[in-house]
């Protein structure tokens, strides 16, 4: 079995970075990596960061959004934290496009360990691994920070931001990106999730560009099959309907519709098998 140690570390040199990289304040004198470095792959590219505290909320956008990014032909950079980094390297890897992660420490060093996986899966899949630092050091405080302004230096187009808080590294990354003269996009989240403040910061006092879709970045129509549901009885057209509004458990959803647990148990499991819900921490959701 092939492990990430297998893959060889190289060198780029400053003189050989994407031109949107050199501009950087502080850009580094030289990067380590792993895979096949190729200044193409960052020439369309996009930052996505956001909370290690990521919600069911930030995953479906992430879902939402990632796959039709990848369409439209996106590089996506990430921090490879768990969270919002992972999630968005993960998705990316599910739709066959290409992702590249900065780590806060060396490259023989995976934080957290058990994301080895998904490091050999970006490696595998013509993606890249990259740390301006030696290959054994161990990241720190001030690690990250220093990394969030090659994330924010890498990505041609800009930075979107899904779910930060006031204090997250996120508007750190946020301030590289509008430093460098890139665009900074936010997803808005509830208006009461302490993971919004930092969203609504960016909205408000940066400027920061509110995304509900992928159009919101790429000024294009979105590519690829639309959904297209076809209810099968009223009942199943209500609930879907309930659900495109908010994540309901099977009680929520015998109260609003007044039926029986029965009818509506049965009819989730009917409309699960179908793949058009699906259920996580105990609440029906429309199937991403």
């Amino acid at each position: 079995m092939k492990i990430f140690k297998d893959w060889p570390i190289r060198i780029i040199e400053r003189k050989d970075f994407p031109e949107q990289l050199i501009k950087v304040r502080g850009c580094p004198k030289k990067l380590y990596y792993r895979g096949s470095w190729d200044n193409e792959i960052f020439a369309k590219s996009l930052a996505i960061v956001g909370s290690r505290r990521m919600s069911q909320y930030g995953l479906a956008a992430i879902k939402k959004l990632v796959p039709d990014l990848v369409a439209n032909g996106f590089t996506i950079i990430s921090g490879f934290m768990y969270g919002v980094d992972m999630a968005s390297h993960r998705e990316t890897l599910e739709c066959g496009g290409k992702t590249a992660a900065i780590l806060g420490g060396g490259l023989d060093i995976i934080s957290p360990p058990e994301n080895e996986t998904i490091y050999l899966r970006i490696l595998e899949n013509s993606g890249l691994i990259v740390s301006e630092y030696e290959a054994d050091f161990m990241p720190t405080v001030w690690t990250f920070p220093q990394r969030d302004r090659i994330v924010a230096g890498l990505a041609s187009l800009g930075t979107l931001v899904i779910e930060a808080g006031l204090k997250s590294g996120s508007l750190i990354t946020s301030r590289f990106t509008q430093e460098q003269g890139k665009k900074l996009f936010a997803i808005p989240g509830p208006i009461n999730s302490t993971l919004s403040q930092g969203i609504y910061y960016l909205i408000k006092e940066k400027g920061a560009k509110i995304v509900t879709d992928s159009s919101d970045i790429t000024n294009q129509k979105i590519k690829g099959n639309q959904m297209i549901i076809e209810y099968g009885d009223s009942l199943e057209k209500k609930i879907l309907e309930l659900l495109g509004i908010e994540a309901l458990t099977t009680d929520e959803l015998c109260k609003k519709l007044e039926k029986n647990v029965s009818t509506i148990s049965q009819k989730m499991t009917v409309m699960s098998m179908g793949n058009k819900v699906n259920e996580s921490l105990g609440k029906w959701r429309l199937y991403k």
